[in-house]
């Protein structure tokens, strides 16, 4: 990773962009990719999708999701204590002790989650975090004093943890789900750009928000961009760090490679192709499989617009949902290498279907 790429990287990783509210972080990677594409466009909810050769007729996806897990500002008490309501799957029992920057017109203000003592707590069942008892903490003694701050119902929030190296190998910090797939596809159009490769098609570099909410964000721009291919990048489980059964979650480690799914919304054909391109450029990569959805934007793209070809490239990712979510870079690196290999390798007007 060069220079240009880790400051890209640390910038927009360390940028909050909360479900709904995924502005300023789309602002910082429209700002890295513009040099790499022809024209861009967004959605009225904030997507932002890079477009090379926009006038040709054939048109290939490739997209990760914008938004991070966060919290909403619920009901504030009269002593000034405020609780709080999920903004995504946000985990409330990694909430007790953590600090967090309040989003409000005013700018951010800083609260703690409130926590009592371990030796206060004590009992034949002690009390567990839950979205009932966990709290903030901003400072003040009344509600009218938080509000003074700027802080009301429906402030979002977000934890204050940023990117970090842990020891040569990985990469932790808050929302590298699915941030770490923008920068992935960021790369993609960068390394099609600078290698001057020529595309008989139109790519769409799509960054879509709201995924943490349903998906919903993918199934606004699919209608709008009516794509033939669609190539997804999302994380999925490192089964292989403690308290995974993989009986049940099979096996995915992180710095083994990327990993493909299968499952009844990912295209055989277009899967195919891509283990092809990973043997023939001898690229590692890893197998998973799911019962019915991807859970990943996947599902958005291939039940779009009377069936779009659609597949799934993951980054093996530890600790999903916390604020030290990890990743290992040489999989980072896998993945843009296989995501372009592949771009590559469509041809023009390229046929999916099983029975033609």
């Amino acid at each position: 990773m060069d220079k240009q790429s880790k400051n890209f990287l640390e910038k927009y990783l360390n940028n909050s962009s909360p479900t709904g509210f995924e502005s300023s972080g789309q602002q910082i990677w429209l700002d890295y990719i513009k040099p790499y594409i022809d024209e861009y466009f967004t959605d009225t909810y904030g997507t932002v999708v890079g477009v090379i050769n926009p006038k040709s007729k054939y048109k290939v996806v490739i997209e990760a999701h914008a938004d991070e897990i966060s919290w909403f500002v619920n009901y504030i008490t009269d002593d000034g204590y405020i609780y709080v309501r999920r903004n995504g799957g946000s985990d409330h029992q990694i909430a007790p002790s953590k600090r967090v920057n309040i989003h409000t017109d005013k700018g951010i203000v800083k609260g703690i989650f409130g926590w009592p003592a371990i030796h206060v707590r004590h009992g034949e069942k002690e009390q567990s975090p839950t979205l009932k008892n966990i709290f903030l903490d901003v400072g003040c003694t009344s509600k009218e004093e938080v509000e003074n701050l700027g802080v009301h119902v429906g402030c979002v929030m977000t934890f204050d943890d940023e990117l970090m190296d842990l020891n040569k190998d990985y990469i932790s910090g808050r929302a590298l789900d699915n941030r770490m797939g923008g920068f992935m596809i960021a790369e993609v159009a960068r390394r099609i750009s600078e290698g001057k490769d020529k595309l008989p098609f139109a790519l769409y570099i799509v960054n879509a928000v709201q995924e943490e909410i349903g998906l919903r964000g993918a199934q606004m721009i699919a209608e709008r961009i009516k794509p033939d291919l669609a190539i997804i990048t999302d994380v999925c489980h490192d089964t292989c760090s403690p308290m995974y059964d993989k009986k049940i979650s099979g096996h995915q480690k992180a710095g083994d490679g990327p990993v493909l799914t299968y499952g009844p919304a990912v295209q055989n054909n277009v899967l195919k192709m891509i283990i092809d391109v990973a043997d023939k450029k001898k690229i590692p990569f890893q197998r998973m499989a799911v019962s019915r959805a991807t859970g990943t934007d996947t599902d958005a793209f291939a039940y779009s617009n009377e069936g779009v070809a659609s597949a799934l490239i993951s980054l093996p990712l530890k600790y999903m949902h916390t604020t030290v979510e990890t990743v290992h870079k040489a999989d980072v690196e896998n993945v843009i290498k296989l995501i372009k290999e592949v771009i590559l390798e469509v041809k023009e007007g390229q046929d999916f279907r099983y029975i033609k």
